[in-house]
């Protein structure tokens, strides 16, 4: 623990995560939910990755050469990736909820949570692997940069998918059968 994070820190950095993650609710709901939706996951996910770099400025333990404690640096990163992880997951559920046909909306969220889970089991196990690849063990962490930005970087593969994507706002009303046909 060469951090040295007590509990009472690890607490409350976990609060500041909820109030982030309703701030990033909020913020979608007044500010994005009109964008066009392709563009907006475009960059999302771009600037998600870029924020997801700075994990590699504590591990190289650039953030103290920086001038910025370790527990500042933990805190304030937890809220601005909690607050991307919120923008970037909203408009998904907004357009589950617009294609989900009328009398089958629990079933359809169940599916939904079930390829979430399913996504994030594979990116706990891939991860899993990396770690053992890159030879990274509870006392020796010389290969975590590249462990980070390996993860991090590989968040970009699902934009590969975007042109399946239609390119509507979150705002726009629900999906008609008709729509969904063409």
């Amino acid at each position: 623990n060469e951090l040295h994070f007590g509990p009472e820190f690890l607490g409350r950095a976990q609060l500041a995560a909820s109030l982030a993650s309703l701030a990033g609710i909020f913020l979608y709901n007044r500010v994005f939910a009109s964008v066009s939706l392709r563009g907006y996951l475009l960059w999302v996910n771009l600037a998600a990755v870029a924020i997801g770099f700075l994990p590699l400025l504590l591990v190289s333990r650039a953030n103290v050469w920086l001038g910025i404690p370790d527990q500042a640096f933990v805190l304030g990163g937890d809220v601005i990736q909690t607050v991307a992880g919120e923008l970037a997951h909203m408009p998904i559920l907004v357009l589950a909820a617009q294609l989900c046909p009328p009398g089958v909306e629990a079933t359809f969220f169940a599916l939904l949570m079930s390829v979430l889970n399913l996504s994030s089991l594979a990116s706990t196990l891939v991860g899993a692997w990396l770690t053992d690849l890159l030879h990274i063990t509870e006392t020796d962490f010389t290969n975590l940069p590249w462990l980070v930005a390996i993860c991090n970087i590989s968040s970009l593969l699902p934009l590969a998918l975007l042109g399946w994507v239609g390119d509507r706002s979150g705002s726009d009303s629900a999906v008609t059968a008709s729509d969904s046909d063409t």
